[in-house]
């Protein structure tokens, strides 16, 4: 039935989104756990995390391994550094800036480079 308003693609994207989501909030209650020494922090960082890799796993099927990981990576280390800044009250300094907003760069020159064969036989 998606078939109808989402392609394969965008469909594969849509799930490696959630996948950096999981991973976001999985290493969020990595940290939340690590300072207050509760338990439940690391049973809900262990759902959170293999969620996001089965997420992953799926995004795979449409997405080449390279940039499905690099996006998660990339994405997943902005996002929670935004999260350790609004959550933690960590400061960053010009140096973290300029390298994330490097590292975001870097993720969209890989993600150009990839091509489909959907879009090869186009």
């Amino acid at each position: 039935m998606y078939k109808k308003f989402f392609s394969p693609l965008m469909v594969a994207w849509l799930i490696l989104m959630a996948a950096i989501v999981c991973e976001i909030v999985g290493t969020s209650f990595m940290a939340i756990a690590a300072r207050s020494g509760g338990y439940l922090g690391y049973l809900w960082m262990s759902l959170a995390l293999a969620l996001s890799y089965y997420l992953l796993s799926l995004a795979l099927r449409a997405i080449s391994v390279g940039v499905a990981y690099a996006v998660w990576e990339g994405l997943g280390l902005v996002g929670l550094t935004a999260v350790s800044v609004w959550l933690f009250g960590e400061k960053l300094v010009p140096q973290e800036v300029l390298g994330l907003g490097l590292a975001l760069l870097g993720l969209v020159f890989v993600t150009m480079g990839e091509t489909h064969d959907e879009e090869a036989a186009a």
